[in-house]
């Protein structure tokens, strides 16, 4: 029949069509390898320009990381995608590409709240990838230090979560420390159960207490009499779940449990799908407009009537969509509150630049906290 020739051969007798198979396998195979050495030719020439671009910052005082730029970037490489790969593959492909033309400009230093593997490591890890020098900080606060004397360039820590709310910790560092945000990074927030030993044996589960908060209902159902003790992260619940063994366990994430050499025993198990995380990127300074941004604003008023409500109208007057308020009471006078403000907009564009004007004059105090490109708030790579 056709199609079913036989041929001999080094594995014994083989159709036609297999052979035709090989020979099309070996054809495409040889492609990819044109190809890759292509990319590698053209990485090479990419990297060539980013050493350029180093010396060039470094004689006009430059910032390393330049969210506006990566932006852009990112933005041009989604809009030139045709092919079969999904943008989020790519988006993923090129943070990496642009982490490794980071270090070769100068390797900036990323500080971030907890050790290795919590869930503020990973949107570190998701905003300036693989290639830049990582430096763990035991409390938020020690991050907001980092940048502020300059033993860090960038810093990365927690703002709010959908189930759990703000992260307050972090609101209150603003209001006495002049760093400033120039970026923003969403991350989808997945906990997962973890022990050396089975779950028969579990008593004590250790976690964050925000996280025992996004699992409260999973708890009471499948954990009931477990002593929930809290840490200061997940990363280090992982760590002591890892070295009491016997009857600990712990919750955080898969990477935790990977780096810790526990067993994973239940996934998924936060109480609402969807549970994003808000992180926010510290510096000393903040970029350029990009079209599309956020800006952030710290700022009390005067004991008198109505104040706030006139502070707010400075930017319904000028067309500003109010993304988020929070409040924190004020540490060094009782009974007197700070507001955390959220809008889109850049503190470069007039209309901005004129609700801030106005907003002032019903403030005692306002400060520009930053303004940085806005991040999709879905899941992407």
């Amino acid at each position: 029949m056709a199609g079913t020739k036989k041929t001999a051969g080094p594995g014994g007798m083989r159709s036609g069509r297999e052979e035709s198979q090989s020979r099309a396998l070996a054809r495409e195979r040889r492609r990819i390898d044109l190809l890759d050495a292509r990319i590698v030719e053209l990485l090479g020439r990419r990297a060539g320009c980013a050493r350029e671009i180093g010396r060039i910052k470094r004689l006009s005082s430059g910032d390393v990381y330049v969210p506006a730029r990566e932006k852009a970037v990112l933005d041009h490489v989604r809009a030139l995608n045709k092919g079969a790969m999904d943008d989020a593959a790519l988006m993923a492909i090129f943070r990496e590409i642009m982490s490794a033309s980071l270090a070769l400009e100068r390797r900036p230093k990323v500080a971030f709240f907890g050790p290795e593997a919590t869930f503020t490591h990973q949107a570190a890890r998701k905003r300036f990838g693989a290639s830049v020098e990582y430096l763990p900080s035991e409390t938020i606060e020690d991050v907001f230090d980092a940048v502020l004397r300059e033993q860090a360039d960038y810093g990365v820590v927690p703002i709010e979560n959908s189930t759990e709310g703000a992260v307050t910790y972090t609101l209150d560092e603003f209001a006495d420390k002049p760093v400033k945000i120039c970026a923003e990074v969403y991350l989808e927030v997945s906990h997962c159960l973890m022990s050396a030993g089975p779950r028969s044996r579990i008593r004590v589960v250790y976690s964050h207490p925000q996280v025992f908060g996004q699992c409260r209902r999973w708890l009471q159902r499948e954990m009931p009499g477990c002593d929930l003790v809290p840490v200061t992260s997940t990363a280090r619940a992982a760590e002591m779940a890892a070295r009491e063994k016997r009857g600990a366990s712990a919750i955080a994430s898969r990477l935790a449990a990977e780096i810790h050499s526990l067993r994973l025993l239940a996934t998924d198990i936060q109480d609402l799908s969807g549970n994003m995380t808000r992180f926010l990127v510290l510096g000393r300074r903040f970029g350029r407009p990009t079209g599309d941004d956020k800006t952030s604003i710290l700022f009390s008023v005067r004991h008198e009537a109505g104040a706030l409500y006139r502070a707010l109208g400075a930017l319904k007057d000028n067309g500003l969509n109010m993304t988020k308020i929070e409040s924190r009471p004020n540490k060094r006078k009782a009974w007197e509150y700070f507001f955390f403000v959220d809008f889109l907009g850049h503190a470069g564009e007039p209309r901005v630049s004129r609700a801030l004007a106005k907003l002032r004059k019903h403030c005692a105090m306002l400060t520009v906290l930053g303004s940085y490109p806005k991040a999709p708030e879905h899941i992407e790579a």
